[in-house]
């Protein structure tokens, strides 16, 4: 099995990506990113906060030598304010990924595809690894590709909701015609959730919400890996098509046809 996820030159040992926000501390955050076994994490450019100890999770989260850090823009309501954020957190933790992430509006969070396109051309002739937090648009997805984005991640539904693969439709199209990455992120609840999600071709998916707020994280954050890995072995394996008839596992043989006589 294919356990190894590869965005642009970088090489990563799992397909479960973890977002570090809205954990209840930081000690909870770091052993919960050590049991989902990621090698990705995101950090927003306002936790990058080595003056208010408290507020940063861009110190704790460094001191692991088992992850990446990817910086978002998160907070940015336009291109022009995610490109000035993408270029300080580089500056700042020399990553070469970025989560581009751009939702002017905080009644439903949901991102620009305009700004979110702009922004894109822009930063990936900047160099960067540009991977997009998009709607399940397989338009814009497709668009997203053709000038250089590393991946695509469309959202599942919409942030922080658990209300699981609300665009299924529309990532089989996207996954269909992509030749990048597509990691579904956002709207996922369930370890189930994110097997399905492999089990659809995706390749990779982040949570965060689903882990930082179960009952136990560092439990929820192992389920998940585990959820990714079960779905990514079935999607390698084939499953079986669908029938709208029965189909009998043990076909009727001549024995039993024998015994009606």
């Amino acid at each position: 099995m294919s356990t190894e996820l590869r965005i642009g030159d970088q090489c990563l040992p799992s397909r479960l990506i973890m977002g570090t926000g809205k954990f209840a501390d930081t000690a909870t955050m770091i052993r919960s990113v050590e049991a989902s076994g990621t090698g990705l994490v995101t950090v927003a450019l306002r936790r990058f906060n080595r003056e208010l100890v408290e507020d940063d999770l861009y110190g704790p989260l460094s001191e692991l030598k088992t992850v990446q850090l990817m910086p978002n823009t998160s907070g940015a309501m336009d291109a022009k304010e995610a490109v000035r954020a993408a270029l300080l957190s580089r500056e700042i933790s020399g990553s070469p990924f970025l989560k581009l992430e751009i939702h002017p509006n905080p009644h439903h969070l949901l991102p620009d595809p305009i700004e979110t396109y702009e922004a894109a051309r822009i930063l990936v002739k900047e160099g960067f690894l540009v991977m997009p937090y998009v709607p399940a648009d397989p338009v814009l997805c497709k668009r997203l590709e053709d000038i250089g984005c590393a991946s695509v991640m469309p959202l599942g539904a919409p942030i922080g909701t658990g209300k699981g693969l609300t665009t299924q439709e529309m990532l089989r199209i996207i996954i269909r015609d992509s030749s990048i990455p597509v990691i579904v992120d956002a709207g996922l609840r369930s370890p189930a959730e994110a097997a399905a999600a492999m089990e659809l071709g995706c390749d990779a998916v982040l949570v965060n919400s689903a882990v930082a707020a179960a009952e136990a994280p560092e439990r929820m954050a192992e389920a998940f890996a585990m959820g990714v890995e079960a779905g990514r072995m079935a999607w390698e394996a084939g499953l079986m098509p669908t029938s709208e008839a029965a189909i009998a596992s043990s076909p009727l043989t001549s024995f039993l046809a024998g015994r009606n006589e």
